[in-house]
């Protein structure tokens, strides 16, 4: 009896019942997933375009399976016709990444007519991702945050902050020396931790004492543009 519940509900000819069946269940789905995406992204915000996303997704992929079906011929053209569009875009979240990935799965296994299978799925990686958030798996104790700090070009880096570091922060690397404005000027990037977030104003303050009061930015967040002060 459970087993006629994960069999398949595609057959060879696409009738009109399968194909709303399948429609629903997919549009279903997606809303699902995005509803636990905009549950699962409170604190840090989510974007509303990609949202929407999450919802068309899952049917577009349903609706590809079901127009190719067993038609090689037909797998190949739209093979071709998918090879034509590039996707030009920053890498984003991996969590968002695999977002993706997810609806994308659920749209096919809805496509291919595996309908609870899909549902199950959902429902154990959605549950999944509620249970992590709310637990707060993997998060860094103290965020790691970038700090870009800009020297004028006769100063010696190599060692010129490190008392400040050691009195501030919990762990620092260099991780990049660039220079800017036609050679005058260095830019130091660094990956940091703070001992004490509340001590940030004061840190800024003796940083600018060492570089001449020029620009120093910092970015509490790899995906949040960085804040100049």
């Amino acid at each position: 009896m459970l087993d006629l519940l994960f069999t398949t509900t595609a057959s060879d000819t696409l009738t009109l019942g399968n194909t709303l069946s399948v429609l629903a269940s997919s549009l279903i789905l997606g809303f699902f997933i995005s509803i636990t995406y905009i549950q699962t992204h409170k604190k840090e915000g989510h974007s509303p375009t990609f949202s929407v996303t999450l919802i068309m997704l899952p049917i577009i992929i349903a609706v590809i399976i079901l127009l190719v079906g067993n038609n090689v011929a037909r797998a190949f053209s739209l093979a071709g016709a998918f090879s034509l569009i590039r996707f030009r875009s920053a890498p984003g979240d991996p969590k968002d990444i695999a977002y993706v990935f997810f609806t994308l799965a659920v749209g096919l296994a809805c496509g291919m007519g595996y309908i609870s299978y899909a549902a199950l799925f959902a429902a154990v990686l959605c549950l999944t991702m509620v249970v992590v958030t709310i637990t707060g798996y993997g998060r860094a104790i103290q965020p790691k945050m970038q700090l870009k700090i800009t020297i004028p070009e006769d100063l010696d880096h190599s060692h010129l902050f490190d008392d400040l570091f050691q009195t501030y922060l919990k762990s620092y690397q260099l991780v990049r020396v660039k220079s800017t404005n036609f050679g005058s000027l260095f830019e130091l990037k660094y990956n940091i931790i703070m001992n004490d977030n509340n001590q940030q104003k004061m840190f800024i303050d003796e940083l600018r004492k060492r570089n001449g009061n020029l620009n120093i930015i910092i970015n509490w967040a790899d995906n949040e543009p960085f804040v100049e002060i």
